[in-house]
């Protein structure tokens, strides 16, 4: 029979310690894409002090406005103040296929807008540029999208040198809709491994009917970048519908995601860039609608699995008298719920 004091002294034990075991960690770095608060209207400087507040790992600023300037001096300043707070930089731009609907001259020609990107990189010490080919419009462009892709390749294949000699690698991201995760293997593979990789979107896998579990099969041993969030998929009469969500809040598997993750790129950073609020509708059951895609039933059937597991949420409006403050306020709760839950019950995260 258990003594009194022996009672006592496994009370006082059990009261001692956890209610839950100690998330085990995974060493996978944890960051964010700065696209995820963008109503903040940050410069680089105020999303590394945002960064640190959140105790990321890495930052992804991934458009070249977020820079007070552009010239080496001035970014070596947000090199120094990233490198004081410990967090590991990665940068991106916009387009650099010439005929896709979402190229702009901004930075010049896409070839100029690359060369301008592998500089920045270079300066900042990021390992990567990420650019983007364009979106799903580009699929019924004139050529379609093998068109496009063959475009960009020229692009990355006139850049190649200076990539290799400034040590950065360009990482073509699965942007909106644009190319099936097989079709950005096969521009990988076309442009060459050697200087060209992945930045994989979760979000975007779903935009090409993909389940993003697959598109990280595919994709994972070329990624070399990351923008991540969750999805909630659900049939529609004519297809289905996808909303965008925080981590842990639509249909991802972030425990058997993650493991995954270990194996095929675990050096890679996860990067969240979540982008709530609204739901896209993708009539896939209509005629016509694969004229500009490419059906593969078994990708398909994968997707509809998780449309058929589920359900419609609601969309988000920014209202009340300071429309800007809510709209502010929900990108930042977004992102703090996915990094707070992917550390705290995934386990990822590196920084004490």
């Amino acid at each position: 029979m258990q003594t009194r004091r022996t009672f006592l002294a496994t009370l006082t034990a059990a009261l001692a310690a956890p209610a839950f075991a100690e998330t085990k960690k995974l060493g996978i770095r944890l960051g964010f894409d700065n696209f995820a608060v963008r109503a903040m209207g940050w410069k680089a400087a105020q999303l590394l002090d945002y960064a640190a507040q959140l105790k990321c790992d890495t930052l992804f600023i991934s458009d070249m406005e977020s820079y007070e300037s552009l010239e080496d001096t001035a970014l070596r300043e947000v090199r120094k103040k990233a490198d004081d707070l410990g967090i590991g930089l990665y940068t991106g731009g916009w387009s650099i296929c010439p005929t896709s609907v979402r190229f702009r001259k901004t930075w010049g020609t896409a070839e100029e807008h690359l060369r301008l990107g592998i500089r920045v990189a270079k300066t900042l010490g990021s390992p990567v540029y990420r650019v983007v080919l364009g979106a799903m419009e580009d699929r019924q462009t004139e050529g379609g999208i093998r068109a496009r892709i063959a475009d960009t390749v020229k692009v990355l294949k006139a850049c190649r040198g200076a990539a290799l000699d400034a040590g950065v690698k360009i990482a073509v991201e699965n942007h909106a809709g644009d190319m099936h995760s097989w079709e950005l293997r096969g521009l990988v593979e076309e442009a060459g491994k050697d200087f060209v990789g992945v930045n994989i979107d979760s979000g975007n896998a779903a935009w090409t009917l993909e389940d993003p579990q697959d598109v990280l099969e595919i994709l994972g041993p070329y990624t070399i970048c990351s923008s991540l969030r969750d999805n909630m998929i659900w049939e529609t009469p004519d297809g289905a519908s996808i909303a965008w969500t925080a981590a842990g809040e639509g249909l991802m598997d972030w425990k058997k995601y993650s493991a995954r993750w270990l194996e095929l790129c675990p050096k890679v950073p996860i990067m969240i860039e979540t982008i709530g609020g609204f739901s896209k509708n993708f009539p896939y059951k209509k005629e016509g609608f694969w004229k500009d895609y490419d059906k593969r039933p078994e990708a398909l059937a994968h997707f509809e699995a998780l449309a058929k597991r589920g359900h419609a949420i609601p969309g988000f409006k920014a209202e009340g008298p300071d429309k800007k403050k809510a709209e502010q306020d929900f990108q930042k709760g977004e992102l703090e719920r996915s990094l707070k839950y992917l550390r705290d019950i995934i386990g990822l995260g590196v920084r004490v």
